[in-house]
């Protein structure tokens, strides 16, 4: 039992001295430091209780690392201290690192004779790189979300779906990431008025609210929107700190409706958001976001599409 006792109370350890709010200018639970370094670890740790024996097998230094972490997973999620969300979209991170560890640690207990020193050094690098991390800093980057669909009715029908949509009942929301991530679905979007300046929300659920001002606006061709959410406006039990929208890490900064016309009575509806990420591995969480947002993009899309054409229809 030790050979997983310890590692997952290594990942818990280390979970809770990341997340001390106190530490939170030298440890970041958003780190290399700690979503890399930690599984790592995790597995050279899983390898160095192991018999020699088990070790010797390849399947096991792949495989056996993985049990520690999904028990990790579990107890923080039990305990409150991560979300769902945000352990599925770095489960595969943490899967791979914990192999990897599997295969440093086999190689070390079949190469070489046990070295405790090394060991010791090992188990406390996330400790001593998060600082060094926190000081390098992280840069923020954007991207771009871009979706469209194909509506067979009128551009006036359709813009009028665009510009306020009407309360979204739940069978119609067909956002599958989203809904599989928990997240907030979409409700409704409210318009005051049409044209530059005008103000207009896009409300979710569990009190998410895109607060929109137009920037741009051309009737029945074009609407182009700053985006602001306030994560103080979003109780907590709604979405993970690690992922909230307008929070430290991932942020919608504006939008894009328009419309083309590809043949009579056929227009394409394109949604354009770009948004921005704000950790040390933007190059994954950057990922994400973008599944995130064209998920929420495709739902609020097909959603405009059948109210247009059926709109039209009647």
């Amino acid at each position: 039992m030790l050979i997983l006792i310890i590692p997952v109370v290594y990942a818990i350890l280390l979970r809770l001295c990341f997340g001390v709010e106190s530490w939170s200018e030298l440890y970041e639970v958003m780190s290399y430091s700690f979503l890399f370094f930690v599984p790592t670890i995790v597995g050279i740790l899983t390898m160095y209780l192991s018999p020699k024996d088990r070790v010797r097998s390849l399947a096991y230094r792949i495989f056996t690392p993985w049990i520690p972490v999904f028990l990790f997973f579990i107890l923080t999620i039990l305990t409150n201290i991560e979300g769902w969300a945000c352990w599925i979209m770095i489960l595969p991170v943490f899967l791979f690192a914990a192999t990897l560890g599997g295969l440093i640690g086999g190689h070390w207990i079949l190469r070489k004779p046990s070295d405790k020193m090394k060991i010791s050094l090992v188990v406390l690098l996330p400790l001593l790189l998060g600082p060094i991390e926190s000081y390098i800093g992280s840069i923020p980057a954007e991207y771009e979300a871009y979706t469209y669909i194909d509506i067979e009715a009128p551009a006036d029908v359709i813009w009028g779906h665009v510009t306020r949509v009407q309360t979204i009942p739940e069978d119609q929301d067909t956002g599958w990431l989203t809904n599989f991530l928990g997240f907030p679905r979409p409700v409704r979007a409210e318009l005051d008025f049409e044209g530059v300046g005008a103000y207009r929300e896009a409300i979710f659920t569990g009190g998410l609210v895109f607060h929109e001002s137009v920037t741009e606006y051309e009737d029945n061709v074009k609407m182009v929107f700053d985006i602001k959410a306030y994560p103080h406006e979003i109780p907590a039990a709604t979405m993970d700190e690690h992922v909230v929208i307008g929070g430290k890490y991932f942020d919608v900064l504006n939008g894009t409706y328009e419309l083309e016309e590809l043949d009579a009575g056929i227009y394409r509806l394109h949604l354009t958001s770009r948004f921005e990420m704000n950790t040390t591995f933007n190059f994954y969480a950057g990922w994400w976001g973008k599944m995130i947002m064209e998920d929420i993009q495709d739902n609020i899309l097909r959603v405009e599409k059948n109210r247009a054409e059926k709109y039209y229809a009647e």
